[in-house]
Formats: structure tokens, sequence, C-alpha cells
């Protein structure tokens, strides 16, 4: 068994790499986007679909590439949640919301803020993204398992040292 620091690092490491070749994969796909902006859509995205995520039902009925989360079922978000979320100024936010949804790409609803499902860039719904992620993430297991670490179990003796020192 590897020392669990070690597992922290190397898991950070990994983590790292795949986290910046996704986002210089969606920067490259949408090169006509300022990088906060995507920054933006991507967390109201992951806001709007965090419910189906959770509900293995609904997970498993939008699980195929070609099915599109409804906007009805989409989970709002705050400009403050996101605000928060992302730690950028709230008036940065509401700017940044205003512009994108003059684009289309963002709609106001009484649960708050979505990514429709009928924007003209395909955001939430493009499949090069979506196959390059996969592409991505097997090189991230595949890395991890190559370093020791096969799953979540192996990673318990990280968590017991993070919580040790968190304590302390």
């Amino acid at each position: 068994m590897r020392n669990a620091t070690d597992i922290i690092r190397t898991v950070s490491r990994h983590t790292l790499a795949y986290m910046l070749f996704s986002i210089s994969e969606l920067f490259r796909l949408y090169d006509e986007f300022d990088p906060l902006d995507l920054l933006i859509v991507h967390a109201i995205l992951n806001a709007n679909v965090i419910n189906v995520m959770n509900d293995p039902s609904l997970d498993q009925r939008f699980s195929s590439i070609h099915s599109v989360e409804p906007d009805v079922i989409k989970q709002g978000v705050s400009r403050a949640a996101l605000s928060r979320f992302l730690s950028l100024p709230l008036e940065t936010v509401r700017r940044r919301v205003t512009g994108l949804k003059r684009r289309k790409i963002l709609a106001e609803t009484k649960v708050g803020l979505i990514v429709t499902e009928q924007n003209a860039f395909r955001f939430g719904n493009n499949h090069e993204l979506q196959k390059t992620n996969m592409l991505l993430l097997t090189k991230l297991l595949r890395d991890l398992r190559r370093a020791g670490v096969n799953g979540p179990d192996d990673l318990r003796g990280a968590k017991v040292a993070v919580s040790t020192k968190k304590a302390r």
C-alpha cells in the first residue's frame, strides 16, 4: 500500500491534468467565446442537471448521446449562487449573463438561469466535446490505475490522512 500523501499527490496531479485538457478542448471548440463566458455557461449547465444526475431513473432516461434534458426539468441557478460557486463578483456575473441571454444561450425561468436546449452553439449537446471527454476520462482512469489507484477503496487511506490533518 502506498503512503496516503503519495496517493493524494498522484490523484491531484492526474486530475489537474484531466481538468486542464478538458478546459483546453472547451476553449478550442468554442474559440469565439470569452473563457469567462464559457466557464459561466458550463457552471450553469452543471447546475441545470444536478437533479438529473441525482435521480437514477432520470440519469438513465437522458444518458443517450442523442437525448438532451428538456428545459422544463432543468434546475435553475441564481446569479448570486453562480457568483458564490465561481468566486466571481456578482456584477461580473450579472454583466456576462446579460450578454449570454442576448445571444440566446441562457434563459431566465421561474427557477433561475438555464442553458436552453435550443441554443445555437449546442452547449450541453456537443457530441465532439462529449467524445473528447470520454477519451480524456479513459486516459485519466488508465493513468490512475497505472499509478496504483484502481478505485474508491484505494483512496480510503488518503481520506483518513486529509481528515486527520484538518482535525489538528
